[in-house]
């Protein structure tokens, strides 16, 4: 029997809406190893912020949405650049269970990491994890991304150096874990709610609607 012919409909429709997301050109998207003992049927995708915008490029497909995309011709993620800082990094898997789970409250559930080290100040703000949960809540709510049963961690993150390492300067960095219930197999919103979550993180002003960052511009 042929592989895709055993990929759920709805999944095959969810793959079809990532792939339609639109993301900002400082972040990169690429799909990774999606996790295999969470549900039967997962996607992820890793993202990365730069301070340099990218070349346009499409998501590349792997796996069940490889098979549903195979007659197109996908080019691969851009690369990195040597003179690009790093600014966040982040995690979007959608996972599915024809079956349904009481715990997600749906047959599908979103699960997201974002990392990005802050300046120190902002980094020993109290109120800090309370301001990352609303950046999720924000985005979701700004994309008209419906849905469900959301929850989350955020986490703050101190690292200090010693020894022959003494000299490098006290970090301190933000985690957010948080997933929720998206209200169909549609979540084109969803993954763009959470590309423009992590460009929040990274520290990167809200575009305007419509406007699109220029190539090559370093932001300061």
């Amino acid at each position: 029997m042929n592989a895709l012919a055993q990929v759920p409909a709805d999944f095959l429709r969810a793959l079809g809406t990532i792939r339609k997301a639109k993301c900002r050109s400082e972040l990169r998207l690429a799909e990774i190893p999606a996790p295999s003992r969470l549900a039967p049927f997962a996607v992820a995708l890793g993202a990365e912020v730069f301070s340099h915008p990218t070349r346009p490029g499409r998501t590349p497909v792997h796996g069940p949405a490889a098979m549903a995309f195979s007659g197109e011709n996908t080019p691969a993620s851009p690369g990195s650049d040597d003179e690009d800082d790093e600014l966040a990094t982040g995690r979007f898997i959608l996972l599915h269970d024809p079956d349904g789970s009481a715990v997600w409250d749906g047959e599908f559930r979103i699960v997201t990491y974002i990392r990005a080290q802050l300046e120190a100040d902002m980094g020993n703000d109290a109120m800090l994890g309370s301001v990352a949960w609303t950046w999720l809540v924000d985005a979701l709510e700004n994309h008209s991304a419906p849905y469900r049963a959301a929850g989350g961690t955020a986490t703050r993150i101190l690292s200090e150096s010693f020894g022959t390492l003494a000299e490098r300067p006290e970090t301190i960095d933000i985690e957010l874990r948080a997933s929720w219930t998206p209200a169909s197999s549609d979540v084109q919103a969803h993954l763009e709610a959470w590309c423009d979550m992590v460009c929040t993180f990274a520290g990167l002003p809200p575009l305007p609607p419509g406007v699109t960052p220029l190539p090559n511009r370093r932001l300061t």
